[in-house]
């Protein structure tokens, strides 16, 4: 059966109408708060978020003290899919990067559906690819590319999962987008920005030109987007995979 039901959220959009029913009761909404920490290095993760608009950063903490983002989840897919299937051990924090609102669920309650459906596993799997494509390429990008050129990468992947043109990113975070100082986020900023490109004012950022900015990115924008398009874009999961009883 198709699905019926159309969320802001890809992966709930996803869902074919029996999968979505088997999560439907135990679904409720939550503001993300920016800067507020889901969960932290070894803590096990209680619950899986589906942004409607916001955006997470997944972090990875140094010893020294450095913090460097690796991946993003946005409106389109899950926090916590491999969390679903396999280990709720978290391997790096999860942060809010932007804003927004978000479908969760408790975790022991999507395990016990994806228990009960193969292409509901089978779509979990996908979305935790996806994120997992992401930090392979962010690991490559943040050694072979440029500031400016990851920097333009970041901001085209936030505004793409977040539908805003519009956005509000301290210096902190942008720097942790990156993996470079502060001040280098200032310098590239004001960079693009003579370049016509961006508006950056005090953290508010917004993207003036598409194009231009699509230029300045690195190879990587591109080949994280053609994944996703591959991975996670709303499909029919139940013409994959007939529908049964998983294990």
């Amino acid at each position: 059966m198709d699905s019926i039901y159309r969320s802001p959220n890809g992966f709930l959009s996803a869902l074919s109408a029996d999968d979505f029913e088997l999560i439907r009761p135990h679904l409720r909404t939550v503001d993300m708060v920016q800067e507020s920490v889901l969960i932290g290095v070894g803590e096990t993760l209680k619950r899986a978020y589906m942004p409607h608009r916001g955006v997470i950063s997944l972090v990875v903490n140094m010893t020294k003290g450095e913090h460097v983002q690796v991946a993003m989840i946005g409106r389109d897919s899950i926090f916590g899919s491999f969390s679903a299937i396999g280990d709720a051990i978290a391997f790096n924090s999860a942060i809010v990067l932007v804003a927004g609102p978000a479908s969760t669920i408790d975790l022991d309650r999507l395990r016990a559906a994806a228990d009960q459906s193969v292409t509901l596993r089978s779509l979990l799997a996908r979305h935790g690819l996806a994120v997992y494509v992401q930090v392979q390429q962010t690991a490559g990008c943040n050694a072979a590319h440029t500031v400016e050129s990851r920097f333009a990468r970041c901001l085209l992947q936030t505004h793409d999962f977040s539908q805003g043109c519009k956005l509000v990113l301290t210096q902190e975070s942008m720097a942790q987008m990156i993996g470079a100082r502060r001040n280098s986020v200032s310098l590239v900023a004001s960079t693009l920005q003579q370049a016509n490109v961006i508006q950056y004012s005090r953290g508010h950022i917004e993207i003036t030109d598409f194009d231009g900015l699509s230029k300045a990115a690195c190879e990587c924008y591109a080949s994280v987007k053609t994944q996703y398009e591959r991975l996670v874009r709303p499909r029919r999961v139940a013409e994959e995979q007939p529908r049964g009883r998983a294990g």
